[in-house]
């Protein structure tokens, strides 16, 4: 990482670029161990590109269209974490193309934070993604061997000119998501009697608590900073970019521990 003499914006330009998963992964792991090495208060002279790079497997197919797998043989489970990884990968895109493609827009005293804390998740990602693939080999699939969604990078375009509309979505909607749905999953492999696939999503788990509360935290920040009501913001940025709405049930334990406002998301969520 001594070649980028300081540039955090070409080490996530890297990781973005970057087309095969497991080196991605890495990168971005490798990054984050790096961040005290850059200049994270300069602003990016780089930009983001408007797609990452990616393997040419798994073909992706419509969310809908993506089949259910039962947990009680090693193929099912395989098959899920196979999902899981799909998500895990995009999700270090989206946190790279985060701090590449708004750090500019940060006001100068926060720039250097907001850059940190979405290496760290990044970072973080990487790992879920390496760990989640590691599993997945001990169960004989690898990443590509079943069709996927593109469903998280559309709500990445959909934001891509606006800060708190990408933070409103992405941690605060569709990664709080997995702080809802997470639990039941480690619960049906534990009783599948899969303990390390288990072990691995529990990991990601309480990870995700501190993304989402990351998320919120860099929402609610840049909203005060405007001189706008972080509330109001958050219900018309998901009126306009996700206004289907988060799905219940909630895990309201968890979203308090990442200090997601329930009247925030109770307020938007369908009935």
């Amino acid at each position: 990482m001594t070649a980028y003499l300081n540039r955090w914006d070409q080490a996530l330009l890297d990781v973005l670029e970057e087309r095969d998963a497991d080196r991605k992964a890495a990168l971005a792991q490798e990054a984050l161990a790096s961040a005290d090495g850059f200049a994270l208060e300069d602003a990016p002279r780089l930009f983001p590109p408007e797609r990452p790079g990616r393997p040419d497997r798994p073909a992706l197919i419509p969310p809908a269209d993506v089949p259910r797998r039962r947990l009680g043989s090693p193929e099912g489970r395989g098959a899920l974490l196979h999902a899981l990884a799909h998500i895990e990968l995009n999700a270090i895109d989206l946190a790279a193309d985060m701090a590449l493609r708004f750090a500019g827009e940060v006001p100068d005293a926060m720039r250097s934070a907001f850059v940190r804390d979405w290496m760290q998740v990044m970072g973080e990602e990487g790992l879920h993604f390496s760990l989640l693939h590691r599993r997945m080999a001990e169960l004989g699939v690898h990443y590509g061997d079943h069709p996927a969604h593109g469903g998280l990078w559309d709500a990445a375009r959909q934001t891509s000119g606006d800060l708190v509309g990408r933070l409103a979505v992405a941690p605060m909607i569709l990664e709080a998501r997995g702080l809802d749905v997470t639990p039941g999953m480690i619960g049906k492999l534990k009783q599948a009697g899969d303990e390390p696939s288990a072990d691995v999503l529990q990991v990601i788990y309480n990870d995700e608590i501190g993304h989402v509360r990351i998320g919120t935290y860099w929402f609610r920040a840049l909203n005060e900073a405007r001189g706008a009501d972080p509330a109001q913001t958050f219900h018309k940025c998901v009126m306009r970019y996700y206004p289907q709405g988060p799905k219940r049930p909630f895990n309201e334990e968890a979203r308090t521990k990442a200090e997601l406002p329930r009247d925030w998301y109770e307020g938007v969520a369908p009935q």
